[in-house]
């Protein structure tokens, strides 16, 4: 067996945090004899860096919109994430198992969200006229599982996880990996018969909330651990892992002194002081204003500053009769400043009941002129409450004193009024309507967070922005499912109740892209050692079998890899540069190049991807004892 061919017979598993394993072998591969194709122009469509470099770099390759292959150096990448995951989950308790992706439709209708994800569910009907679906997630699945085989509370707390394919009908997939329509994800599910308490759901949650800590610590990135809404999934309490990156596609609000951190849809905001006293800015001025609903448009149309608007937004209670009277309101009106967004969760909050987004005919059919809607159409109206977030709670411009300016809806299509007063304007006073607790209005946290608002957790202190990109994110889902899907079971008095949920989830192909995202020169990847596709690339400068480059290549993969290093040896018939340019581009955390010129010196070019310039020559016997140092 000659020195090539013995390279590409060497096997092992690589291993533990830190980036290599002492106590198990690593691998040994031949560039020339993996499928590793390397290209120096990204595909057209390419726009985040992640997808450009994982294209170029031959990790991954399109088959249709949002659809890839994993090649070689990209399952790698992928195999050590989910290894990691894997050890982790089960050190939190954890069992692995796999649900189909291919699943029945009426699961999703006992929960009704075959409706709720709409366009975004790839369904279809089998050759028996079956309605069957591709799974986005697996809420329905488990909980049909655990409803045929779980009885009593004797069987409970459980967490059962999978690493399995999604499938999410993205109507424009961008950024590669980032933006999908097949997918790699992993998703546990864990139940117990109480919140609190041993094994209760709070418990649960906190191992979970651990054990992802540890995970993405693993996997060397740099993240944050945000609040979060629950979205669609639903449930009482969720956190998102966010890798930090500048090219991140989601915003992440944090406190400077506590490190807080929120994503913009939960973020709280300090203090605000309001004050609806004020003279009016003038007499109040009906202007026509066709066709233009939006803030934008009437900004542009009237020549007024988004800020100085008044977006009211109209939201239905979402609640039968009964609920009704025990919420006092069917409506509710939520203000928010022009140059802001309405937040669903905290009107929800501060209404104090489950609220939506009001239906634009029923609406209209109760009277508001929706897209023209003011503050004056909640005045006199039985079951409607008024949410002002603060900043829209002024009747003095607080930088120049002058009485506010104020634009807002006529409560008539295709007309706003200018100079608008909360005094006047409304016909009672809302300054005593707050201070009386009357019903019909509510001052407020209900917008967006932003830049530079209060922080909730340091009073002085100004919430700072980042970006992030969501690789994780943990649910407390509570009786949601196991409600809407009969899920209950003997509890310890032998009475039936309903099953407490939690979910958690992380993008396993999403973490590999939000990786390189997250590090990357303009060379290529950088990956970081414990997931790379490999922990040293050899490069010789001459592939001759019988020559002293070749042999020492063999001796050194061979003891690498017995350190527990995976190693890749580019015995490609290649120019040097070209050689360099692709071990940049691939992001292997080290390289060694063996050259005549150097092993006369008795050693070896090592150079750490990371570092700038030139390599340095370190003595062949030296060189195992060198990559084991910056790979821990």
């Amino acid at each position: 067996m000659n020195q090539t061919s013995e390279l590409q017979d060497r096997s092992g598993v690589p291993g533990i945090p830190g980036g290599v394993s002492t106590e198990r072998r690593g691998v040994i591969h031949s560039w020339s004899r993996t499928l590793i194709p390397t290209a120096k122009d990204a595909p057209s469509d390419a726009e985040a860096p992640s997808h450009k470099l994982l294209s170029r770099g031959g990790f991954i390759r399109r088959v249709g919109a949002g659809i890839y292959e994993y090649l070689p150096l990209g399952w790698r990448v992928l195999t050590k994430i989910s290894n990691i995951v894997r050890e982790e989950m089960d050190a939190a308790g954890a069992s692995e198992f796999l649900m189909p992706a291919l699943l029945p439709t009426e699961l999703l209708k006992e929960t009704g969200r075959a409706e709720a994800y709409g366009d975004l569910l790839f369904r279809f009907e089998d050759r028996h006229g079956r309605d069957s679906y591709l799974g986005p997630t697996h809420e329905e699945v488990i909980t049909d599982l655990m409803r045929g085989t779980i009885s009593s509370y004797k069987h409970l707390p459980l967490n059962l996880y999978q690493i399995q394919t999604k499938y999410r009908d993205e109507f424009r997939p961008r950024a590669g990996l980032l933006r999908c329509r097949e997918f790699l994800m992993k998703d546990a599910y864990s139940f117990a018969m109480s919140v609190e308490g041993p094994g209760g759901l709070n418990e649960q949650y906190d191992a979970m909330d651990r054990a992802y800590q540890r995970i993405f610590e693993r996997c060397g990135l740099d993240f944050t651990r945000v609040e979060a809404e629950s979205g669609p999934i639903g449930g009482s309490a969720s956190h998102e892992f966010m890798v930090n990156c500048a090219t991140g596609e989601d915003t992440i609000l944090v406190c400077p002194k506590t490190g807080y951190a929120a994503n913009v849809e939960k973020c709280e905001t300090g203090l605000r002081k309001h004050d609806f006293a004020g003279d009016p800015s003038g007499e109040l001025e009906e202007v026509h204003t066709p066709g233009c609903p939006g803030i934008e448009d009437v900004s542009k149309l009237m020549k007024v500053k988004p800020k100085n608007m008044l977006k009211t937004v109209v939201f239905k209670v979402q609640s039968t009769a009964a609920d009704l009277e025990k919420y006092g309101e069917e409506w509710v009106l939520a203000v928010v400043r022009g140059d802001h967004d309405v937040n669903e969760g905290k009107v929800r909050d501060a209404a104090g009941c489950p609220v939506a987004l009001a239906d634009p005919e029923e609406a209209k059919a109760k009277g508001f002129a929706i897209g023209f809607v003011s503050p004056r159409a909640a005045v006199g109206q039985k079951g409607v409450l008024l949410l002002v977030d603060p900043d829209a709670a002024q009747g003095v411009d607080a930088a120049s004193g002058k009485p506010m300016f104020w634009v807002t809806g006529a409560d008539k299509v295709d007309h706003h009024v200018k100079h608008f007063n909360w005094v006047r304007d409304l016909g009672k006073d809302p300054v005593e309507a707050e201070r009386s607790g009357d019903k019909f209005l509510m001052v407020a946290d209900v917008r967006n967070a932003v830049e530079g608002d209060p922080s909730p957790r340091a009073e002085g202190v100004a919430l700072e922005a980042k970006r992030g990109i969501e690789v994780g994110h943990i649910f407390k889902l509570g009786t949601k499912y196991s409600e809407a899907m009969g899920f209950e079971i003997l509890d310890e008095k032998q009475e039936r109740r309903p099953v407490i949920m939690g979910c958690y989830g992380i993008g396993v192909s999403r973490t590999m892209a939000a990786c390189v995202e997250m590090s990357h020169d303009e060379n290529g990847i950088v990956w970081p050692a414990p997931i790379a596709p490999y922990h040293v690339v050899l490069v010789p400068m001459t592939t001759d079998p019988a020559s002293e480059v070749m042999r020492v290549a063999c001796d050194l993969s061979g003891r690498l890899a017995r350190a527990g290093c995976d190693v890749l040896v580019d015995d490609r018939d290649e120019r040097p540069g070209v050689k360099f340019k692709d071990a940049d581009l691939i992001g292997v955390p080290l390289r060694i190049v063996i050259g005549e010129k150097a092993l006369a010196q008795g050693g070896v070019e090592f150079k750490a991807r990371r570092d700038a310039g030139k390599g340095e020559v370190v003595a062949v016997d030296g060189v195992v004892e060198k990559c084991l140092e910056h790979l821990r």
